[in-house]
């Protein structure tokens, strides 16, 4: 009863019995007593024996305590640790959006197109994940590198020359090769990144958007006309934010369409431009979409 006691459980016991059958004793033994001694006892014996139990048991407390200090540093060395991945991270994340902003900045009609592509790949994202079908897919880490890498969709653009790049008229068939070219050099130079640096996950992830954006469900998109799940999961998502963006977008060359109209059209590209179950997914956040395109309004807007 002492050793189911936590009161009492770490208490050496010794048992003085005039039972010298062995059997006893190991009976003893295994109900946690620490010794076994017979009667009539040898005092110096006792003594020596007594001795002995609580040496193991200064022993055993300060391995115990040991223990919950080498705990306690480990668990503060650990969150020491993910304090400083978090600020690393989180740095990293800043240099890279600034970089894919000061890429962006060529094209003065973008306005906060990376801030709110973030947000609408983290929506779809999300909605997605709530589905039987991409529910082990979509976790967590997923959303959150979708939404660091989702702005480094068109750095490939800065291969792009400026007379292309700046057109306000319709492009000529040489100058849409060039064009069509943004993707395989952003994921040529984040391959590079990748190399140097391994194990970042949403630098992967930025390979596949930066590579896969311009691909159609139906094989008609570039740069290497994938088809349906051939194209990798985060470019078909960036791939409808991408062109709602546009749609909703004032630019030289058109006025900025509205929600429904804009809806109507990515609905029409359903199965064809669009993975269906990313439209569905529009479908049932649209209206956090409308959030997103007012709460980061162009200047223009």
């Amino acid at each position: 009863r002492m050793r189911q006691d936590v009161r009492y459980r770490d208490i050496p016991v010794i048992m003085i019995t005039a039972n010298d059958d062995e059997e006893n004793a190991v009976r003893c033994i295994d109900m946690g007593a620490e010794d076994y001694l017979i009667k009539p006892v040898n005092y110096t014996m006792l003594r020596a024996r007594v001795n002995a139990c609580l040496e193991r048991k200064r022993l055993r407390d300060q391995e115990v305590r040991y223990r919950g200090r080498i705990k306690r540093q480990n668990d503060e060395l650990e969150e020491r640790v993910h304090r400083q991945v978090r600020e690393i991270s989180e740095s990293q994340l800043a240099t890279i959006f600034a970089m894919s902003k000061l890429a962006e900045s060529r094209d003065p009609e973008t306005g906060k197109h990376l801030e709110r592509m973030r947000e609408y790949c983290r929506l779809l994202s999300r909605q997605l994940g709530r589905t039987a079908t991409y529910h082990a897919e979509i976790d967590e880490a997923f959303v959150d590198n979708i939404y660091a890498a989702s702005p480094l969709h068109d750095i490939g653009k800065v291969g792009v020359d400026d007379a292309v790049l700046l057109k306000p008229g319709k492009l000529t068939e040489e100058e849409w090769v060039l064009m069509r070219r943004h993707p395989v050099l952003g994921a040529d130079t984040l391959r590079e990144v990748d190399q140097q640096h391994p194990g970042n996950g949403f630098i992967r992830i930025g390979i596949d958007i930066a590579e896969s954006h311009h691909e159609k469900w139906d094989g008609s998109g570039y740069p290497y006309g994938k088809r349906k799940k051939e194209i990798p999961l985060v470019g078909r998502i960036l791939a409808l934010g991408d062109v709602y963006d546009a749609l909703t977008s004032q630019r030289c060359y058109k006025k900025a369409f509205s929600h429904e109209r804009s809806r109507l059209i990515i609905e029409e590209g359903e199965g064809q431009h669009f993975d269906p179950d990313v439209v569905q997914a529009f479908r049932e956040v649209e209206t956090e979409f409308l959030r997103v395109r007012q709460d980061f309004q162009d200047a223009e807007d």
